[in-house]
C-alpha cells in the first residue's frame, strides 16, 4: 500500500505523522512510503533520516495526498486539507468529530475512509492511541498551568510548592483517567496540595493506592467542585466520553467563587471543553482572561513537544498503520474489535453514533458495512 505522511499544518503543530523507524517498519513490509518534504524536521527527523531508508520525499503536501492510498496525520484535517480527500482513500489521525460539525460533513462528502485515534477502544476500555498523548498533556497541563500563574503572565503569582513556612498551591484536577492521574503526578511532585475528583468509586480507590501521600481522592459531584476550587489556584479540566463531546463541569457563574489570578486549564478543549467559558486557542496565543480567572485552552498540548510526543505516538500507531496497510482497512477491521471501533466515517456514510448522536445525522452501524463488503 501507499502511504503518506503530509507536513501538520494545524498551527503551532510540530509532531510528525510518523518517525524514521516506524517508516523504516513499513518498508520492511514491502509498502511505500511518502514524506512531504520536512515533515519530520521539528520532531528532530531530518528528511535524510527518511531517505536512508527507502522513503520518497514529496516537494508539496498535495502531491502526497494525490498519490497515497492511506494517509497517516496527527492532527485533524483542516479546510485547506479538505479538497485534498477523496474517495477511497483512507485517513488515519486523530479527528475530534464531535467537536466540529464543520468537520464531520467535509469529512462525509468526501467519502473518505475515516479512522479516529482517539476511539480506538479495547476491550478492558483502554483507548491505546490516546493513551501517550493524554499522558503528554496531563502532565503538560501542570507545567503550562504553573507557568501562567506567575504575575506577569496574568496569574496570582503562586509558587506551586511554595517555601518553608509558607503553604503550597492548590491543584484540583476534575477527572482521574490518564490525563487526570499524570497531572497529579506532576503536581504532587511539584510539592503542592493535589485534589483529584471522580466519579468512579473503583478508579478513586485504585489512585488512592499508587498516588503520593499529598494527593486526595474525591468523589466528583457538582456540590464537591465547587467547594474545591474556591481556593484552587490551578484547575484542570481532564473529562473525557471517547469520541462523544465532553460534558460540562465548571460554568461561568463558578469562576465568581474563584480567586482572581487562578488559572483553568480544559485538556477536554479539543473534544469541546468541559469548561463552559473555555474556547480553544493555540501555543502562540495560549490564554485569556474571563471574571479574573485565566483561561488555558490549546487543542494540541503535546505538539509542543515533538520530540517526546512524536515516537510515543508511532509506538502506538505502528501496530495499527500495519494492519490496515497489510490487510485493507475492511479486513484489518473485521479483525480487530479494538480498530473497528475507530471508524468514524466510511464512503459518505457516519459510523460513530456518538458524532451521529451529537449532531442529528443519519448513523450506519459499520458492522452493516463490513458485512455487505464480505
Amino acid at each position: 500500500m501507499i502511504i503518506g505522511v503530509p507536513s501538520e499544518v494545524k498551527e503551532d503543530e510540530n509532531r510528525v505523522g510518523l518517525t524514521p523507524s516506524g517508516v523504516g517498519a513499513l518498508l520492511e513490509e514491502d509498502h511505500r512510503v511518502l514524506l512531504q518534504n520536512g515533515a519530520g524536521k521539528a520532531s528532530g527527523f531530518d528528511d535524510e533520516q527518511y531517505i536512508s531508508l527507502g522513503a520518497q520525499i514529496c516537494k508539496t503536501a498535495q502531491e502526497v495526498w494525490r498519490k497515497s492510498e492511506l494517509i497517516i496525520k496527527v492532527k485533524e484535517p483542516i479546510s485547506s486539507e479538505w479538497e485534498s480527500m477523496r474517495k477511497g482513500q483512507i485517513l488515519f489521525t486523530y479527528l475530534h468529530l464531535a467537536a466540529s460539525k464543520e468537520l464531520t460533513e467535509a469529512i462525509i462528502d468526501s467519502n473518505v475512509v475515516a479512522l479516529a485515534y482517539e476511539t480506538v477502544v479495547q476491550a478492558n476500555g483502554e483507548l491505546p492511541l490516546l493513551t501517550p498523548m493524554s499522558e503528554v498533556a496531563g502532565r503538560m497541563s501542570v507545567q503550562a498551568g504553573t507557568r501562567f500563574l506567575e504575575m506577569d503572565k496574568g496569574g496570582s503569582g503562586i509558587l506551586m510548592g511554595g517555601v518553608p513556612g509558607v503553604a503550597a498551591g492548590k491543584v484540583v484536577i476534575i477527572g482521574g483517567g490518564t490525563v487526570g492521574m499524570n497531572a497529579a503526578i506532576i503536581a504532587a511532585g511539584l510539592g503542592a496540595r493535589v485534589v483529584v475528583l471522580d466519579s468512579s468509586l473503583s478508579r478513586l480507590r485504585y489512585l488512592d493506592r499508587v498516588m503520593a501521600q499529598n494527593v486526595e481522592h474525591l468523589y466528583s459531584t457538582r456540590e464537591a467542585i465547587r467547594q474545591e476550587i474556591c481556593d484552587a489556584d490551578l484547575v484542570i479540566g481532564a473529562v473525557l466520553l471517547p469520541g462523544a463531546k465532553a460534558p460540562r463541569v465548571l460554568y461561568q457563574e463558578d469562576l465568581k467563587t474563584m480567586r482572581e489570578g487562578s488559572v483553568l486549564v480544559d485538556v477536554s478543549v479539543d473534544q469541546g471543553g468541559c469548561f463552559e467559558t473555555i474556547h480553544p486557542t493555540s501555543h502562540s496565543d495560549p490564554v485569556y482572561c474571563i471574571d479574573g480567572i485565566v483561561h488555558y485552552g490549546v487543542t494540541n498540548i503535546p505538539g509542543i513537544v515533538p520530540r517526546t510526543s512524536t515516537p510515543a505516538l508511532t509506538n502506538s500507531t505502528l501496530p495499527y498503520i500495519s494492519a490496515i496497510a497489510g490487510k485493507g482497512w475492511e479486513q484489518a477491521c473485521r479483525e480487530d474489535l479494538s480498530l473497528r471501533a475507530g471508524l468514524n466515517a466510511v464512503d459518505g456514510s457516519l459510523t460513530y453514533k456518538a458524532v451521529a448522536d451529537n449532531f442529528g445525522i443519519e448513523y450506519v452501524d459499520p458492522e452493516v458495512l463490513l458485512s455487505v463488503n464480505v
